[in-house]
């Protein structure tokens, strides 16, 4: 990754930069109503594991770089959305992940970003549910991102928004979420080093997510959106 590349993903990873994100915790406020506990460093570690290796490696990741491989052409990236939308079982998490993208197109639509606007139309008219993934590949291509940096932005942005979402919640401190990152990144780094074929479909299976996000949706008080 040369200067200006590296750059870029420092300033798309940027917790300042306006993506959204920060209204979303992927379920993990649900993890205490699904183990009866309130969760310690390594159940959260251990959540954001399964997620990152059983969900986003296999199927948002899958999504992210066929987008992003889709160099533009709008129509086979609408379709690689609806693929991914339609292998969410999750609702809570499916719709998230739609918010997310909508929030994300927002952001690269006022600043210009190219392809913004006529996917955000699509989205709009509802030929494309506008998944954050299928948006990420769409628009950090067109940034200037390549696909190896998009995918581990991605993971990264995964690994860090369910950890400062532990933060919020008063489950782990900064320096605990600091001493939980180095494992967890190393994964995103695993996953991403394996290929994504051409024709590869999104699959995932995180059961234990999927409960906690359905059982956060039913919580009388909540922090955040999913």
């Amino acid at each position: 990754m040369d200067a200006s590349a590296l750059l870029l993903a420092l300033r798309f990873g940027d917790t300042a930069f306006p993506s959204g994100g920060f209204a979303f915790s992927q379920g993990l406020e649900g993890l205490g109503a699904v183990s009866g506990a309130r969760p310690d460093t390594d159940a959260i570690a251990g959540f954001l594991t399964e997620q990152v290796r059983h969900r986003w490696g296999s199927a948002e990741r899958v999504t992210l770089v066929q987008c992003h491989r889709g160099d533009g052409d709008l129509d086979a990236i609408a379709a690689l959305d609806h693929d991914l939308d339609l292998s969410s079982f999750s609702e809570p998490l499916r719709l998230g992940a739609r918010r997310n993208g909508a929030a994300l197109l927002a952001t690269h639509l006022r600043l210009g970003t190219p392809g913004a606007a006529a996917y955000r139309a699509r989205v709009a008219d509802g030929a494309a549910p506008g998944t954050l993934a299928a948006v990420q590949g769409l628009l950090w291509r067109a940034s200037g991102l390549d696909e190896a940096s998009a995918a581990l932005l991605a993971g990264y942005q995964l690994v860090t928004g369910g950890l400062t979402a532990a933060t919020r919640l008063g489950l782990i401190g900064a320096l605990g979420a600091q001493q939980a990152m180095p494992a967890l990144l190393a994964t995103v780094a695993a996953v991403c080093a394996e290929p994504v074929a051409s024709d590869a479909e999104p699959v995932g299976f995180s059961p234990f997510s999927d409960i906690a996000a359905a059982r956060q949706a039913r919580l009388p008080l909540r922090l955040f959106s999913n």
